[in-house]
């Protein structure tokens, strides 16, 4: 497949971001649970769709079992034939362990597990701690963009506050500031990036990151995963499963699947620059890239208006944030 048929378009991650694809793929609990031919089969396809975004991250942590699924990519991608000028590289960086562990030390470790020199972009993970000097972070963060470690940096489920706080840090410290925020989006969980709060931090020139589109399989069906889920923000959960069924109602009278629908309506949002799936099957890769041929068919607003009484978490989550 050449340049010309690439059918996954590019937006540009935030105002001194690079052209990333609308549909990235990411590793938690992906990489690990394929077969590794598959996982070649499935990474090389992408990329002649036109996906370029890999998120990957050490997924460890002490007095816990290994994981290697950022290792598993590194072998992927180059078994696919993928060079390093083809790709973006989006890796974690978390704050537990921050300042002892420096971000320098801890992304180096990643890039070495990885097998490159460089993050294209790096997501800041969850802030669970009260005592984070955002001032210090932003600017050894602008230290790694000035040192070639980093291209950009973005955040994983911050406050709408906390991220305008260390955005005004950054720009003091000669850096472009966070160019992405992570959150949670899916027809059933709206509240945060579709409220006021990240309203002002998008037109500040973040992008919208959307992660977490079918809460885990839930949405595209599976209402039991066999695998982790991520946090239940307002306790939801059990009302996205009830919703489930609602989703897929609209998705067959579109002639679309499930996942085609979730995939499509967070690419309405006008600040979203690429959505984040964690595809462990060509089927389901295949299946999601159909969602830019729904999108395009039913049109934004329509879609936006079908899948409003699913919207679970409203008045429930502060638009704030975390």
């Amino acid at each position: 497949m050449t340049a010309d048929n690439k059918i996954v378009p590019r937006r540009r991650i935030g105002t001194h971001g690079p052209e990333a694809s609308v549909l990235s793929l990411g590793s938690w609990h992906t990489y690990d649970r394929m077969d590794f031919a598959d996982a070649v089969a499935m990474v090389r396809h992408a990329v002649d769709l036109g996906v370029n975004l890999f998120d990957v991250g050490v997924y460890g942590f002490p007095g816990h079992p290994p994981v290697f699924t950022d290792v598993l990519f590194s072998a992927i991608i180059r078994a696919a034939g993928v060079g390093r000028d083809e790709y973006l590289l989006s890796e974690k960086l978390w704050l537990e362990g921050y300042p002892e562990m420096s971000l320098r030390e801890q992304m180096e470790r990643a890039l070495f597990r990885v097998g490159t020199d460089r993050a294209d972009v790096a997501v800041l993970g969850d802030i669970r701690r009260d005592d984070l000097d955002l001032e210090r972070l932003a600017g050894d963060l602008a230290e790694l963009e000035a040192d070639g470690l980093i291209g950009c940096w973005g955040v994983n489920n911050w406050s709408a506050t906390a991220i305008t706080t260390i955005r005004r840090h950054a720009l003091a410290a000669g850096s472009p500031g966070p160019q992405l925020a992570q959150l949670k989006y899916s027809p059933c969980r709206r509240s945060i990036p579709d409220g006021a709060p990240f309203a002002e931090v998008f037109a500040q020139g973040v992008s919208l990151e959307a992660s977490d589109i079918m809460e885990g399989g839930i949405l595209a069906g599976k209402i039991k995963p066999s695998r982790e889920v991520g946090r239940d923000p307002g306790g939801v959960r059990e009302r996205i499963v009830e919703a489930a069924a609602g989703i897929a109602k609209v998705a067959a009278d579109l002639d679309a699947t499930p996942a085609q629908v979730c995939v499509a309506f967070t690419l309405t949002h006008p600040a979203t620059c690429t959505v984040l799936f964690g595809a462990s099957r060509m089927e389901q890769l295949v299946d999601n890239v159909g969602a830019l041929a729904l999108l395009e068919r039913v049109g934004a607003e329509h879609l936006r208006s079908l899948l409003e009484p699913f919207w679970v978490d409203k008045d429930v989550i502060d638009p704030e944030g975390p």
